[in-house]
């Protein structure tokens, strides 16, 4: 009989399905607010009957919508994209493994933040 508390090396692959079912929840949802955050960012507040005074104050206040927009949009895609790395690392059965320490992220942690790659004693010595 095997010992139970000897270290793992990675997560069985009843645990990566659970894991990538996570992920392709959280990869649709963000997906969805990627698209809401594009489709909004095209939207012409139809200013041509207004005053010119505010007029000039509505395009300063579009234009910080669109930026602030932008920079959402490049968080997301970010977001989308470590995701996706992290669907990768569960077919390659790699998925889990702190990419400093070389051990097991806990569980609770990759159920939080499924697209990390380090354990928390490898983020807490980056702050160290």
């Amino acid at each position: 009989m095997e010992i139970e508390n000897k270290e793992r090396s990675r997560y069985n692959d009843l645990e990566l399905q659970e894991f990538k079912e996570i992920i392709l929840k959280k990869l649709a949802s963000a997906k969805a607010e990627l698209k809401d955050l594009s489709e909004s960012g095209n939207n012409s507040n139809g200013t041509d009957d207004t005053g010119s005074v505010y007029k000039t104050m509505e395009d300063g206040s579009s234009t910080l919508l669109k930026e602030s927009n932008s920079q959402l949009a490049g968080r997301q895609l970010k977001f989308i994209s470590n995701l996706e790395m992290a669907l990768l690392r569960i077919e390659n059965k790699t998925y889990g493994i702190c990419k400093v320490t070389g051990k097991l992220i806990q569980k609770e942690r990759l159920m939080a933040v499924p697209h990390t790659t380090q354990s928390m004693e490898a983020k807490l010595k980056q702050y160290k």
